[in-house]
């Protein structure tokens, strides 16, 4: 008999996960699974719980319900595994404004113990991606925005991690520097890395092989773009639709007597 083919587990796996902030729901019962070698795009309004998820994976904080778990690993029993495959990028990321360019990626390097054989190499190559190299002794403080947000992705990726999480990266970013960003997380993806991002903006939306659209705490649909656009013109009318019919829906449960 043929052996059966079986599909291969989630790089991550996200089982009924619930969050509250001083009595606020953050989040609520979300599930989702995420393929290795793909990027996994949040999108969704302002406060619907986007950086809360992001956190929860990144082990950042811990959920009050539901599990977790990053290439088998539990992010909460076993977070100390899960942080050595993960590379998690905030909204905020803490580069050092008066260290160089090279000076901040030689402080990463040293964080994740990169041994010294293959420092240059890993230098040359991620700063490489970024359009950098020619930057190496400028002083942080005196990149532009985008500049210091490819840094920053750099920064990230010296430990070559496994899983990628980046909260909103690109927010605030020039054009040119978000295409080069993305072309990055194109070029990792390529070599087997997974990615979670969360985006504001719709165009990087359509570049993700899967898209969750979250409002209200909770996850109201998850596709890839082309389903989520289904007949609709672009996504932005796809999505304004969909958050409209859930909003509706609410209007018509807390009225109905």
């Amino acid at each position: 008999m043929a052996a059966k083919l079986t599909n291969p587990p989630p790089m991550v796996s996200v089982n009924h996960v619930s969050m509250s902030f001083n009595q606020v729901e953050a989040l609520k019962d979300i599930s989702f699974n995420v393929a290795a070698g793909t990027i996994f795009g949040l999108v969704g309004s302002d406060g619907a719980g986007k950086s809360t998820l992001l956190r929860l994976i990144a082990t950042m904080i811990k959920p009050a319900r539901g599990e977790i778990y990053v290439d088998g690993f539990n992010v909460v029993t076993e977070r100390r595994k899960v942080k050595n495959i993960i590379g998690y990028m905030p909204q905020r990321f803490g580069l050092y404004q008066d260290l160089t360019v090279e000076e901040n990626m030689e402080f990463f390097m040293d964080i994740f113990n990169i041994p010294r054989s293959e420092r240059k190499k890993r230098k040359e190559k991620y700063l490489g991606f970024s359009n950098l190299l020619s930057f190496v002794n400028r002083a942080t403080g005196n990149l532009s925005g985008g500049m210091k947000q490819k840094l920053g992705l750099a920064c990230v990726l010296v430990h070559e991690p496994k899983v990628l999480i980046l909260d909103e990266p690109t927010n605030g970013v020039d054009p040119v520097s978000r295409r080069e960003f993305w072309e990055i997380l194109e070029s990792m993806k390529k070599e087997g890395m997974t990615v979670l991002v969360s985006t504001a903006y719709l165009d990087e939306g359509e570049l993700c092989d899967e898209l969750a659209l979250m409002h209200r705490a909770v996850i109201i649909t998850a596709a890839s773009p082309n389903k989520m656009r289904g007949d609709f013109e672009n996504l932005e009318e796809a999505m304004i639709a969909r958050i409209q019919e859930v909003d509706k829906d609410i209007e018509h449960d807390t009225f109905r007597f």
